[in-house]
């Protein structure tokens, strides 16, 4: 039977979701020093009835691990590192599960990327010590407790998204933050145990199924996101022939339930392949693992054009500016989506004040809604950090 975007999906842990739509991690630069705040819950509560999985911004494990592309005390991102956050997770659980589908938390550490921590002076990490070309600040290598600790947190990080009600925990391997550092050749250098590149990884990975099994329902969503390569110019972190074979591994040691790709464009692919990153993974996930793909589905056409390639298709953009596009999508009202943003529509949106701050700063009216589809907002952030 075809595929249809309205199927339900049941993943191997038993936990069944709405439909195949996915609403992504995106930064909703909504924290107070990482906690929740109520321009939080009102971007949530706002989409709390569209995609059936949803993923939280990535949330922070260690004090070191964040806060990443902010500016502000009051426009950070999340953070779960210390039981202080559980109240606003609590209620941040109960407000995205409100229309009946699933809520995860992704959890991540930045390492390099933890910019608001050198704006405050304080040291940033990464596998290694160096001065990046791209960074306007230094970083310093972890210790081996060190790691050994940040594996530790993020199994932590996990029980309180158990304790605060979470359906699931997706693991941040992606975009450049600490997981994929410790992948990458490019900046993982280390003469350790750390220093091979599916170790951290693995050791993460581990750490968080063992607090699942002991500490979660037995339906609780465990996925893993990552980048299917790391190629910029002049240098090759890892491509996709070494990703799959870690995501491989990955599916042979742990019961995951699904394999998130961190895309620009849901058919994009390698250089050395006509076929697209989705169908290169799939040989290596077992048919209990689902796969979720995202970049650049921005209606209907698109999200049914993905689904060829994929179990669930993610789409972010088009949730911001339509916190609905997923349900309508599903229940075929294509016609009913919005794809322009007017000021009184971007505050109907629940767009936070601060990603209505970085788009109205980004972008000229009235071609806001049109260069938002190009924006990468969280490089916009990054810049004005740096600035």
């Amino acid at each position: 039977m075809m595929k249809q975007l309205s199927d339900q999906v049941i993943f191997r842990s038993g936990a069944k979701v709405n439909n195949r739509m996915v609403q992504p991690p995106m930064l909703t630069n909504s924290g107070n020093l990482g906690a929740v705040s109520s321009d939080t819950l009102a971007y949530w509560q706002a989409r709390a009835h569209s995609a059936g999985l949803m993923i939280t911004e990535y949330n922070y494990v260690s004090p070191a691990g964040g806060p990443a592309i902010t500016w502000r005390d009051d426009r950070t991102q999340l953070a779960v590192y210390d039981d202080k956050f559980l109240p606003g997770l609590k209620k941040l659980a109960q407000t995205m599960k409100a229309g009946g589908n699933k809520a995860i938390l992704q959890i991540a550490h930045t390492g390099r990327e933890a910019n608001y921590r050198a704006h405050l002076g304080l040291p940033v990490y990464a596998p290694d010590s160096a001065n990046y070309s791209f960074l306007p600040y230094g970083v310093q290598a972890f210790t081996t407790e060190q790691v050994e600790q940040v594996v530790k947190d993020f199994g932590a990080a996990a029980k309180r998204a158990i304790e605060a009600g979470f359906d699931g925990v997706e693991i941040h391997g992606a975009n450049h933050y600490l997981i994929q550092q410790f992948f990458s050749r490019f900046s993982n250098h280390r003469n350790d145990r750390w220093g091979k590149a599916d170790a951290f990884p693995l050791a993460v990975t581990a750490e968080v199924m063992r607090v699942v099994k002991e500490f979660a329902p037995a339906n609780f969503i465990v996925g893993y996101r990552i980048s299917p390569e790391e190629i910029n110019p002049g240098q090759v972190g890892y491509t996709w022939h070494e990703s799959t074979k870690l995501v491989q591994e990955l599916n042979e040691k742990f019961p995951l339930d699904y394999i998130h790709l961190s895309m620009g464009s849901y058919k994009e692919g390698p250089s050395d392949s006509d076929q697209t990153f989705a169908e290169l993974f799939r040989p290596y996930l077992d048919p209990a693992t689902k796969l979720i793909i995202v970049g650049n589905v921005m209606d209907g056409a698109d999200a049914r054009d993905a689904l060829q390639y994929t179990d669930l298709v993610a789409a972010g953009r088009a949730q911001l500016i339509d916190a609905n596009f997923a349900a309508k999508i599903v229940a075929s009202r294509d016609d009913e989506v919005i794809h322009e943003l007017s000021d009184q529509i971007e505050l109907e949106q629940k767009l936070t004040p601060g990603l209505q701050e970085v788009f109205n700063k980004e972008t000229n009216r009235p071609d806001w809604s049109q260069k938002l589809k190009q924006l990468d907002y969280s490089r916009a952030l990054k810049i004005k950090t740096n600035k």
